[in-house]
């Protein structure tokens, strides 16, 4: 276990941040402390000028409040998603097709098979959870994974019971598929979140290669896509494309590249998301109804050999702007915001985990802007895989096996 107080000195300089509020009237998260120079000092990947003011590397800050960071378990294979369940424990999925309970100390209550087989070469394998908005009484679980189809793979959705007392998910069934399926082991998305309403949420990706990357742009085609669906894996009632001959009328937003990334705001109830980049031009987006996201017309990244992509532009009427973009990545993985008032300047903040960046990003957002940023957990030297918000606690999951619990000391 290792504490982590930290003590910042006001100077005359200082800047100090008061409460402030959200354009909606709702309190925003507070912050006392000193502005600091942005986070990330490396140079960024490619020339590219941000859309506005702040909408990357904006100034650094700190954590006042001391907080505590353990190891609750460690050496558990290759976990991908941490899920808090409605009874107060925790659902882990794992690549290679596998889920386990374990309570909030880490300490493993069973682990749970008979899932439909997964292809984990690459990036595939389990991917997300979401436990059924009634699951208390129905004890039903969705989840996403990488199924083998057709001599190729794509990203699928399913859902079955739990019997916790077999240890098996009961009655799996395939609900929805992110059509076409392509020979790639990479881009899958994808998260899975139930609104309010109780419809279901699905990032996915664009599979990487070219023949699916170009497809983000399609509304007929599953890749590159947000999803609202039904418990049934049917389009959910007033989805913006339903009744359209050239669109699934699943699809609630689109342009997407790679999202592993969705939560909605606790105040405001706007989905938010993020997705991987190419080489620089990681991206936060608030999803609204029907929107096109860009990719890959335009980006603030470049290719992975260095050249550029498409035009080479970052603006097109039409398309949205991403609220937040990082360059060099972040690599974003789950996200959650802080729900709670345990450490009450992380009240609404947003933490993403970083697989490359390999720390946590602590966001604030004020207005729907972000207007601080802060690395936390930067010397574990872990590929941060999934970030979970329960009772005053953040749980993160990391490709090294281990499982984090992080709280007020």
């Amino acid at each position: 276990m290792k504490q982590y107080p930290v003590l910042i000195l006001l100077t005359g300089s200082s800047i100090l941040f008061n409460a402030c509020l959200h354009s909606n009237g709702s309190p925003a998260s507070e912050l006392t402390g000193e502005q600091l120079p942005p986070v990330e000092t490396r140079a960024p990947n490619a020339n590219y000028k941000p859309a506005f003011s702040g909408q990357t590397r904006i100034s650094g800050v700190k954590t006042n409040t001391a907080y505590k960071v353990d190891k609750i378990a460690s050496n558990m294979g290759q976990p991908w998603a941490v899920v808090p369940l409605p009874d107060g424990r925790l659902l882990l999925t794992f690549k290679r097709g596998y889920m386990e309970i374990r309570k909030t100390d880490g300490s493993l209550v069973k682990q749970l098979t008979g899932l439909p087989k997964v292809d984990d070469s690459g990036q595939g394998g389990l991917l997300d959870a979401a436990p059924d908005p009634s699951f208390s009484s129905n004890k039903t679980i969705y989840w996403s994974f990488s199924e083998p189809y057709g001599g190729a793979n794509l990203m699928s959705v399913a859902k079955g019971q739990l019997n916790e007392t077999k240890g098996t998910i009961d009655n799996p069934v395939v609900i929805f598929r992110a059509t076409p399926a392509l020979k790639s082991s990479l881009h899958y998305g994808s998260r899975l979140l139930f609104d309010k309403n109780g419809y279901l949420f699905v990032s996915t990706g664009e599979r990487s290669v070219m023949e699916g990357r170009v497809q983000a742009q399609s509304l007929n085609s599953g890749l590159g896509k947000i999803f609202r669906l039904t418990k049934e894996g049917k389009p959910a009632p007033g989805n913006p494309f339903a009744g359209r001959k050239d669109a699934m009328p699943e699809v609630f937003a689109y342009g997407i590249r790679n999202s592993q990334s969705l939560d909605l705001h606790p105040v405001t109830g706007e989905l938010w998301e993020a997705e991987f980049g190419p080489r620089g031009g990681d991206e936060l987006n608030i999803i609204k109804a029907g929107k096109n996201y860009g990719w890959p017309v335009i980006t603030y990244g470049i290719e992975y050999s260095g050249k550029k992509i498409g035009e080479a532009i970052q603006q097109q009427a039409g398309m949205e702007q991403p609220v937040y973009y990082w360059d060099p990545t972040l690599s974003p993985s789950g996200m959650s915001f802080y729900k709670g008032k345990d450490i009450p300047e992380w009240q609404n903040n947003l933490f993403i985990g970083g697989l490359s960046g390999q720390h946590i990003a602590r966001l604030i957002i004020t207005n729907n802007k972000v207007t601080g940023e802060e690395r936390l957990l930067a010397d574990k030297n872990e590929r941060f895989r999934d970030v979970a918000y329960y009772n005053g606690m953040l749980f993160t999951v990391t490709d090294g096996g281990n499982l984090y619990r992080i709280s007020k000391k």
